[in-house]
């Protein structure tokens, strides 16, 4: 059975290593080995992982049997708004499609309605197979987005937003 847990400062290498085996198959085809790197570096070190909890994110783990197989973190009161922002969901390309991404976003959705969020969003690149799950669980796209980084790199996002 699989479970899903708030994790704690001494799951941050896990969340870590979960981004580092997901990430090339994820995003290899679309980001360039060096912008690839540099993403991992700059949002899945440990500073920048604690740096997103004092920010206040929450992580949650997907765990079955006691070996973590996905995480998630999100953001109540995004912008100060009555939303919740999913800022990161990564499932370990082995157990995808096993409705691991499902129970984390209804754990998520859950959270959020406990703390009067009304709406979920998250941000997803415009080219990731992802969108079409999250279209499926019921996102619709409400804006396209280029973030800029450092070094002229661009994450090229659609922003969505699930009402719950």
């Amino acid at each position: 059975m699989i479970n899903i847990v708030k994790a704690t400062t001494s799951d941050l290498p896990i969340i870590s290593q979960i981004a580092h085996q997901t990430w090339p198959l994820t995003y290899g085809s679309i980001l360039s080995s060096a912008q690839l790197e540099y993403m991992l570096n700059a949002f899945y070190s440990n500073a920048a992982l604690l740096k997103n909890i004092e920010d206040g994110n929450e992580f949650i783990i997907a765990k079955e049997n006691n070996i973590c197989l996905g995480f998630a973190s999100f953001e109540h009161h995004y912008q100060n708004q009555n939303a919740t922002k999913i800022h990161k969901i990564y499932i370990l390309p082995e157990t995808q499609g096993k409705g691991i991404g499902k129970l984390l976003i209804d754990a998520i959705a859950q959270f959020a309605k406990e703390d009067k969020s009304d709406t979920l969003l998250l941000n997803v690149n415009r080219f990731n197979k992802a969108l079409g799950f999250y279209q499926k669980l019921g996102f619709q796209i409400i804006e396209e987005i280029d973030i800029e980084l450092e070094h002229g790199y661009l994450m090229e996002d659609y922003l969505m937003e699930k009402e719950i």
